[in-house]
């Protein structure tokens, strides 16, 4: 099994000089047509500070709490996977979908 943090990143790319980014990304990840997780507003979570944590241990840029972002941090067992992140309201923009297995 891989322990994974997945980040759909769209207004903190502001913060670099992205302009025309995502506002409020939303992130379901599938394994086949199976939605195994889903996250909106990553600070909302019950595990924020574990999710930071792990994204500071990993080397990646910290997400404002508060923030639109969204991140899940889980555990899988190998196979194929899918993660599609879309705008809530039907919005459009800019965003960056990141992976990291975690040690």
């Amino acid at each position: 099994t891989l322990r994974l943090l997945i980040r759909a990143v769209g207004p903190t790319l502001a913060d670099f000089g992205v302009t025309g980014t995502l506002v409020d990304p939303t992130m379901t990840l599938f394994r086949g047509s199976t939605a195994l997780a889903l996250n909106d507003n990553w600070s909302a979570e019950s595990n924020a500070a574990e999710i930071a944590a792990t994204a500071q241990a990993v080397g990646a840029f910290a997400l404002p709490s508060g923030s639109r972002d969204a991140a899940i941090l889980t555990t899988l067992p190998p196979g194929a996977y899918t993660v599609v992140v879309s705008g809530v309201g039907a919005t459009s923009g800019t965003a960056l979908v990141e992976l990291y297995v975690v040690p």
